[in-house]
This record gives C-alpha cells, sequence and structure tokens, in this order.
C-alpha cells in the first residue's frame, strides 16, 4: 500500500512539474519579472519600507547644530536716563563722605534687535514618553502591507492576462493549421477533378470552382496569419519583449483538458487568496491602530528630556560667553474643543465602513467565482459537443468522397461536406481554447495561482 501511495505521489509531483516546465509558466515568470507596472508597484513598496525607517528615527535623540548671527539696525529701543537721575546724587554722596565710593553710570540706550549678536549652539532631544510615535510606526506597517496586496493583485491580473493572450496565440496558430488542412483536401479535390475533365467525366466548371474554392482558401490563411502575429504581439507586449519576437507554441500543454474543483473549494480559495482582502483585512488593522492613537494621543501627555548648549553674546568672542541649559518637558493637551474625540469617532467610522466592505466583497467574490465556474462548465458541454460535430463531419466527407469518386454524388455535395468540416475543425478549436480561457478566469476569480 505505501508503494502505491508512493508511486502516485510521484506521478502527481512529475505532473506538476510538466506543467511547471512549459513556456506558458516561462511566459509568466517572465512577465512577472520584467513588468512595468510591477517594477512601479515594487517602488511603492520600497517607499511603504523608507516611511517605516523614517517613523522608527523618531524614537532616536535628535541633535541638532544650530549657529546664528544677528546683524541689526533701527527698530525698537530702550531709553532710561537712569544716569542722569542717580549721577547728581552720586557726586553729592561722594563729597559728603569725602570718597569716591558711588561711581557715575551711564544712560541706558538698548536696542531691541540685537546687533553683532551670535549663538553657536547644539540642541538635543529625546522623547522619553510618546505614545504617537509608536502608533505611527503601527500606521506605516499596515501600509506596507496593503502595498504588498496591491502588487499581489497586480500579479495576479497579469497572470491572467498572459494567459488569456497565450491561448489566443494558441488559437490562432491552429487555426491556420485548420485552414492548411482544409487547403490540402481542397487541392487533392481539383487534382482529382482535373482527372475527371480529362477522363470526359465531370465538366471543366467543375474543375474551376474547385480552383476558385482554394483561392478563397488561402485568402482566409492570409487573413489568419496575420490575426496570429498581432496575437504573438500582444503577448510579447505583456512579457515586455520585442513585438516581432518569436513566441514557442506548447501544444502539449492544452492537450489535455483542463480540470477544476468543486465550486465550494473554489469559493473558500477566493476568501482566502484574493489580494482584495489583504487589502481590506490591512485597512482594518491601519483604523484600529489609528483608533488607539487616537485614544492615548488624548488621555497621555508627552513627556521628553532635552537641552542646549553653546555659546552667546555680541561677537564671536566666546570668551565668558558658554552657557547650558537642561530640560525636562511636558506637553499635555487639556482642551481643544473636543478635536480629539472628534478625531476618535472618525477612526472608528473610518474602520465600519472598512468592515462594511468587506461584506460586500465577499458577496462580490462569491458571484464571480459561481459565474465562472458555470461558464467553465458551458464552454467544457460546448467543447465536447464541437468533438462530435467533427467526428459526425468528418464520417459524412468520407462518405461523400467516396461517392464523388464513384459517380454518385454531386459536386455540391462534395464541396458542402468539406466545408462542414472546415467549419467543425474550427468552432471545435475556438472552442476548446475558449474552454482554457474560462479556466485562466476562474483560476483568477478564485485567487488560484
Amino acid at each position: 500500500m505505501k508503494k502505491i501511495l508512493l508511486l502516485i505521489n510521484i506521478l502527481i509531483v512529475s505532473e506538476l512539474l510538466v506543467a511547471q516546465s512549459s513556456a506558458l509558466d516561462a511566459y509568466i515568470r517572465e512577465g512577472i519579472s520584467s513588468n512595468l507596472s510591477l517594477k512601479e508597484q515594487s517602488l511603492q513598496l520600497e517607499k511603504a519600507v523608507n516611511s517605516i525607517a523614517i517613523a522608527r528615527s523618531n524614537l532616536a535623540p535628535k541633535i541638532t547644530f544650530a549657529p546664528t548671527y544677528s546683524l541689526a539696525a533701527g527698530g525698537r529701543k530702550l531709553d532710561f536716563p537712569i544716569g542722569d537721575l542717580l549721577n547728581p546724587v552720586y557726586t553729592t554722596l561722594n563729597q559728603l563722605t569725602q570718597s569716591g565710593n558711588f561711581s557715575q553710570v551711564e544712560n541706558v540706550n538698548v536696542q531691541f534687535a540685537p546687533n553683532n549678536f551670535q549663538e553657536t549652539v547644539v540642541r538635543f532631544q529625546y522623547p522619553i514618553f510618546n505614545s504617537d510615535i509608536k502608533y505611527n510606526i503601527l500606521i506605516q506597517e499596515g501600509l506596507l502591507q496593503t502595498e504588498e496586496a496591491k502588487r499581489k493583485a497586480l500579479v495576479y491580473e497579469l497572470r491572467n492576462n498572459i494567459r488569456v493572450a497565450y491561448y489566443q496565440y494558441l488559437q490562432s496558430v491552429e487555426g491556420i493549421e485548420v485552414l492548411k488542412n482544409a487547403q490540402i483536401l481542397l487541392d487533392q479535390f481539383v487534382n482529382l477533378n482535373q482527372k475527371l475533365v480529362k477522363n470526359q467525366v465531370a465538366l471543366k466548371d467543375v474543375l474551376l470552382s474547385a480552383e476558385y474554392e482554394v483561392s478563397k482558401i488561402k485568402q482566409q490563411i492570409a487573413t489568419a496569419e496575420k490575426n496570429s502575429k498581432l496575437a504573438k504581439s500582444y503577448v510579447n507586449f505583456l512579457i515586455n519583449r520585442e513585438l516581432e519576437g518569436k513566441v514557442e507554441a506548447d501544444t502539449e500543454f492544452v492537450s489535455k483538458l483542463p480540470t477544476v474543483r468543486d465550486l465550494a473549494f473554489l469559493k473558500q480559495s477566493a476568501l482566502k487568496n484574493r489580494p482584495e482582502f489583504e487589502t481590506l483585512q490591512s485597512g482594518i488593522q491601519v483604523n484600529e491602530t489609528a483608533i488607539q492613537l487616537a485614544e492615548r494621543s488624548a488621555k497621555l501627555p508627552q513627556i521628553f528630556v532635552g537641552g542646549n548648549a553653546g555659546f552667546q553674546g555680541f561677537g564671536y568672542q566666546f570668551k565668558n560667553q558658554g552657557f547650558g541649559v537642561v530640560q525636562l518637558g511636558m506637553q499635555w493637551d487639556l482642551y481643544h474643543g473636543k478635536e480629539k474625540q472628534r478625531k476618535i469617532e472618525g477612526a472608528k467610522i473610518d474602520k465600519r465602513l472598512t468592515e462594511s466592505k468587506v461584506d460586500r466583497v465577499k458577496q462580490q467574490v462569491e458571484l464571480q467565482v459561481s459565474q465562472a465556474y458555470y461558464e467553465f462548465v458551458a464552454a467544457e458541454e460546448a467543447f465536447r459537443a464541437t468533438q462530435e460535430g467533427v467526428r459526425q463531419a468528418e464520417g459524412i466527407l468520407k462518405i461523400v468522397d467516396s461517392r464523388y469518386r464513384n459517380g454518385s454524388a454531386i459536386y455540391i455535395e462534395y464541396l458542402k461536406a468539406q466545408n462542414d468540416v472546415q467549419t467543425a475543425q474550427q468552432m471545435a478549436s475556438l472552442a476548446k481554447y475558449d474552454l482554457w480561457i474560462k479556466k485562466a478566469m476562474l483560476d483568477k476569480v478564485s485567487g488560484i495561482e
């Protein structure tokens, strides 16, 4: 039993490895690595990481070197004639005491705007307690998760676009093959009619009609080749290559019909893996952090320690100009018209809006999965019907061909049978790749990579 299980696991892994080594998977990887929109989103991620680093820098001490030098002229002055008031009194006292103990003083004449004044100072500030810094860091980390979810959404969209474009290119290649096979049958029909005309079994108008059908099929091939080149250019555009570059047509990749899981599993996968929910969940986390930030800011003060040290005075003398100041400070907003309470309510409203959006997106996603699932089922049934149509048309052509060679079928019967085969093969080709396109869309809406 263990050997059987091991063999089954080996077969499953081998099948996965084959799928992963296909040309389509290679193109998807190349597209993801070179897509310009994803490169722009990667820069947004770097910007978000840098914003976190900026927010964390507020936890570190801040040291500032701030020298200033002032020149001033005019402005307000303080004129106080203290010398005129005191000097006569001091002179009298010196005469009475026969001493010079009372020196003369000058009148005060001070200009408020200091002239030739310098201050060379180093300032230091360190937050001891500041809840705003902590929650701002958490908010920036939540915004980083949002950017990561946006990038994931771009990857999902790009992967689906490349798949669809590649399937369309394969369908165009297969469509050309269908037309070329039809031309081979018509060429054989022309050769047959040439023999019949030569043997006087058929009239020449039959031969001319057959040759006309060949010319029409050649026109269709030319148009199909043009459309195939356009489809190839679009694949190269999505993977950021030269538009005329080669695109490998991996026909083995679509040789088997795609299979899908049941609808319940796909819905669960979508709710778990779709990047929209990651974006909304990170938004809810940011809202919760914003609520905590507003609540802490309304209740708690900010405490910091700081200081200044340097030189200050008239002229750059530095002698007797040194000073130093150490500070322990606190800022606590006690009232500002209930501004902080309003911020708390606003943050709570934002959270409720995001939560309601989650419920709405869940309904939309489940509807998308259901629609894509039933479209895939319908496409699968349509493809099986077209396969049966090909078998029937080819069987009819075989019978009519035999009758025509024996002279018991007319030209119109043969031509109709051949056209029916061509139409049936084209419809089968379109149905097959439509099935793969529906599978790609179902994978996208289900969050399956």
